[in-house]
């Protein structure tokens, strides 16, 4: 992995109005779809050993349009879809009424560093079927979505409010940044659940300072991420308490702390974390962690993946494994971790451009990165296929020595093995002259015809039409 400089995460592209730093533009372009210009993706350590599956972005920040992206392990682009404002991010594979759905938050980024926006489902044809939205006046925020089996969905919301903040050595009527969860039914939108911050946790947890700025809001907690623990109970982050909450589904009431200044577990050796993000349990009372180890100040000088193991009897966290980069650097923002279904984890590294995939045992089997500047909140690797329910896009010119170049894409399709060219003097006599294997987001084929009309045919690995471009007048 090669450092790409300090990072520049969420908070860092609000305080500069949504624009990236200063830098090369580092962008893909396309003749048949020249209204992508995508960020470009570099692979640094080929794929080894790796799980099966491609790579899942919601590029931020950097050069290039955003939205939310899918990649291989090339690099190559598979599937974008570019958001004329905002941003996207937290794009993942889950299940909602037992079918694979893509799903991701959109909307609007605004200091310190949340979301106002909404999420989105789409089926494997890419086409819409949800939107999910908070309630109680609330606006869905970018850090978390997490479809439940049983068709809800939580999110998280952030709301500024009144609040007495001596406690912490501020204002008697200071202006608090509240940290929310939802539980949304998602065919509905009735709110099931609602979980404060403010009202269940005490400020002085919080290792933030107050800001001091005139109209600064104190964002105490600073919630980021939900997950549902294996009794039904709820797991949830807060980065700026250092501390991740086991939560009562029911009553909202605080079962547990892990690390921060009122943890219920001993912190065991190489177990204590800061300015976390992406909590996530698993068998055998594990947690993995994404330990950023910096935000307001940097507590350490290397951010890592973090695996450790609970033992709810004598309440001690045990350090399993940790996954570093190499070399080492702080992510002040940002980041997940993802355990794959063979043991292999994948960590994204939030506010510096990188994501990589380890071996259980640590060793690394695949390294990439977006442009320097770039950064996607989380990343993560998933089976996808896709089947578009539009045409394969088509571009072609004709050169001054008569040969002929055809461009074709097919945003999102997933099983495209072969394009064919295909030309004839009218629309209704169209031939194949050539055909290549597909090559990257775009494959391009050049053949001598004399013809004025050409079409690209994608075909799969056994030989099957999958769909044909619209016939082009050259």
């Amino acid at each position: 992995m090669l450092l790409a400089g300090a990072g520049y995460g969420v908070d860092q592209w609000v305080a500069s109005g949504g624009a990236a730093p200063s830098t090369k533009s580092f962008t893909r372009s396309y003749r048949s779809r020249p209204d992508f210009s995508p960020a470009d993706v570099t692979t640094l350590v080929p794929a080894d050993g790796t799980a099966p599956g491609l790579i899942f972005l919601g590029p931020i920040a950097g050069p290039g349009q955003f939205g939310p992206m899918i990649v291989d392990n090339l690099g190559d682009l598979v599937w974008f879809q570019p958001l004329k404002s905002g941003a996207a991010t937290n794009l993942q594979i889950q299940q909602y009424r037992g079918q694979p759905v893509l799903a991701w938050w959109e909307g609007k980024v605004v200091a310190p560093g949340y979301g106002k926006g909404e999420c989105v489902l789409m089926d494997t044809s890419y086409r819409e079927i949800a939107r999910i939205r908070a309630g109680n006046g609330l606006l869905a925020d970018l850090h978390e979505l997490f479809i439940t089996p049983e068709g809800t969905a939580l999110i998280t919301a952030y709301r500024p409010m009144e609040a007495d903040l001596t406690s912490v050595d501020g204002p008697r009527r200071g202006m608090l940044l509240d940290s929310l969860l939802q539980e949304v039914d998602i065919a509905t939108g009735k709110v099931l659940f609602e979980w404060d911050a403010h009202t269940h946790v005490a400020l002085n947890e919080s290792y933030l300072p107050v800001p001091t700025a005139v109209g600064g809001h104190y964002d105490f907690f600073h919630i980021n991420s939900i997950d549902v623990d294996i009794d039904g109970n709820l797991l949830v982050s807060g980065r700026h308490t250092w501390t991740v909450y086991k939560i009562d589904r029911r009553t909202g009431a605080i079962i547990w702390r892990l690390n921060g200044k009122l943890s219920d577990f001993a912190m065991g050796s190489r177990t204590q974390f800061a300015y976390q993000h992406h909590a996530r349990h698993h068998p055998g009372n594990q947690l993995t962690i994404f330990d950023d180890g910096g935000g307001a100040t940097n507590v350490d000088n290397r951010s890592r993946g973090l695996k450790l193991e609970l033992d709810m009897t004598s309440m001690q966290a045990k350090f399993v494994h940790e996954y570093l980069p190499n070399p080492e650097f702080i992510a002040t923002s940002q980041g997940s971790v993802q355990v794959l279904p063979n043991g292999n984890v994948f960590v994204g590294w939030g506010a510096q451009p990188y994501w990589s995939e380890y071996a259980a045992d640590g060793r690394l089997l695949f390294d990439a990165q977006l442009p320097k500047g770039g950064d996607s909140y989380r990343a993560f690797r998933f089976p996808w296929q896709g089947q578009p329910t539009d045409r394969p896009a088509i571009a072609a010119e004709r050169s001054s020595q008569g040969r002929v170049t055809a461009y074709a894409s097919w945003n999102g399709a997933t099983e495209v093995a072969t394009w064919e060219l295909l030309s004839g003097a009218g629309t209704g006599t169209l031939r194949r002259i050539s055909s290549a294997p597909r090559v990257d987001f775009e494959t391009a084929i050049t053949a001598n015809t004399h013809d004025s009309y050409v079409a690209m045919a994608a075909r799969d690995t056994n030989g099957k039409l999958l769909a044909m471009s619209p016939t082009i007048r050259l």
